[in-house]
Parts: C-alpha cells; sequence; structure tokens
C-alpha cells in the first residue's frame, strides 16, 4: 500500500509511477528534504555549463542538421537548475537521479510507450527550473517544449495516456504568466504532459525540432511575455494517490513524469 503523505513529503521514502510501475525511492544520497512545507531542499545546485550535457545525459554524436550543434546539445539550450521541487502524494521516482534527471535532453520513447528518464512529481506536485543561463525569448511560432512521458494507448492518438499539468512562466521569478490547462479530458488544451516524445539519444530527432521531437509546445507571445528565465510545472491530474483496484502493487498515479524542459527561442541565438 502507498505511503502516507508525511512519509512522502518529509521522509523521502516515497513511491514513484512510471507507466504504473511502482518504484520505492528510499533514503539515499540525493536532495535532502526540508522542513518547510514539503519542499525539497536542492542546495547549492549549480547552473550547467552551457555546451556540456549533465552527466546523467548522455552527448548525441552525429549531429541535427536544424540544430547547428554539431552533434553535440548545449546544455544552456535546456533547463539549467531546479529551483525547487515540492512533491506532491506519492512522488519519488527519479528523485535519486534529481537534479540530472530533468536537466539536459529528453528520452522519449515513441508513441505506444513512456521513457523511464523522468521525475514524478506527484499528485498536485511542482517543479520551477531556471533559465537563467540563457533565457528563452519570443521569436516565430513555438518557442519551448515541455516533455513527458506521455504516450497513445493501444497506438490510438484519440487516447492519450496523459498526467497534465499547467505550465507557467516568469521572467523576474516573482511574477507568473500560465497557459490555459484543459485537465479533465483530452484534447487538454494548453497542458503539458499528453503529447508522446520522440527525441531521444539512440535516434537523430533533434529536441528542437517542433515538428518531429515530440512532446507539449508552448508560445509566450501567448502569454504576453518577451522573455521567460523560469518555467514552473504543477500536476494538474485527477488521479488518486492509491493501489491500482486490479492489481494492489501497482498505484494509480504518481502524477506529470518530468522528462525535460528544451528552448527552441533563446537568447544565446537565433531560432533553430
Amino acid at each position: 500500500m502507498p505511503l502516507p503523505p508525511a512519509l512522502c513529503r518529509v521522509s523521502i521514502l516515497v513511491l514513484g509511477l512510471a507507466l504504473g510501475a511502482r518504484a520505492l525511492g528510499g533514503c539515499s544520497d540525493g536532495p535532502a528534504p526540508a522542513t518547510d512545507g514539503g519542499v525539497i531542499d536542492l542546495g547549492a545546485t549549480p547552473e550547467a555549463s552551457p555546451g556540456t550535457p549533465p552527466a546523467s545525459k548522455p552527448r548525441v554524436d552525429g549531429g541535427f542538421p536544424s540544430a547547428g550543434d554539431a552533434g553535440v546539445l548545449p546544455a544552456s539550450r535546456f533547463a539549467s537548475r531546479v529551483v525547487s521541487f515540492t512533491p506532491g502524494d506519492c512522488a519519488g521516482f527519479g528523485l535519486p537521479s534529481l537534479p540530472d534527471v530533468v536537466l539536459g535532453p529528453p528520452e522519449g520513447a515513441g508513441a505506444t510507450q513512456g521513457g523511464l528518464d523522468v521525475l514524478s512529481l506527484g499528485v498536485g506536485g511542482e517543479v520551477v527550473l531556471s533559465f537563467e543561463a540563457d533565457p528563452i525569448v519570443d521569436g516565430p511560432g513555438v518557442d519551448f517544449i515541455v516533455f513527458e512521458n506521455a504516450f497513445y494507448a493501444a497506438g490510438n492518438p484519440e487516447a492519450p495516456f496523459a498526467e497534465p499539468a499547467t505550465v507557467s512562466v516568469s521572467d523576474d521569478g516573482v511574477t507568473w504568466r500560465s497557459y490555459p490547462c484543459t485537465a479533465t479530458s483530452a484534447p487538454y488544451g494548453a497542458c503539458a504532459g499528453w503529447r508522446p516524445v520522440y527525441s531521444a539519444s539512440n535516434n537523430a530527432i533533434s529536441p528542437f525540432d517542433v515538428a518531429s521531437a515530440g512532446g507539449d509546445p508552448f508560445d509566450l507571445a501567448d502569454v504576453g511575455l518577451a522573455r521567460a528565465r523560469f518555467v514552473r510545472i504543477v500536476d494538474r491530474g485527477l488521479g488518486v494517490c492509491a493501489p491500482n483496484p486490479g492489481n494492489p502493487d501497482k498505484l494509480t498515479t504518481g502524477g506529470f513524469d518530468l522528462d525535460a524542459v528544451a528552448s527552441v527561442n533563446h537568447a544565446g541565438g537565433p531560432a533553430r
């Protein structure tokens, strides 16, 4: 049975979900819990060095013609720091790998299965990411992409397995602009967490290619912002952190599963 919320938030002996699988996070050498409302203290998490992906994210060889990056994905094109993580009930899958698990490029698994290189936010959980190293800017079309691990049940695009979340952006980390998220049923509007991810280190699909990378695209113009240095993601799933009736060893949801966030239009260079 799932652990009580107090343990999920304070002891970090938490249960996580990845495609309905149960995982016990356990005590680890990862980020330690704080005592102020369940926010996990990430310590002095440094900004990722531009041009160098985090250690847990493999370098991509072969190059992407549309990216112009000579085969290496620059870290500054992805979230460079986890500012805060407030886990919801049943959060924890991926926690021992925080922060690297949500930095760098996505590791998508395609249309019919979800990737496992993710952090489960838990029901109602929240994470704030930094793009201070190279801010997202409003340019032509899509400005950034949020990658989760959604997939199409039985390959049917009309039946996405979704764990939706509200995405908000800010330039100063204080004033936020939120995209409207309809979390009740597909299509989910401007929610994140309902489109499969195709870009991964084992293929040649650029995470900056809006047409083929997958994930959920966002345009700063839609919320009237010219630049964003912070992205906030809040789980909006309607699931309950409880055993699956058909299998007591599995949970019904672990909330939104964050893989990565990538900038398409960025301050450090032209749109790609």
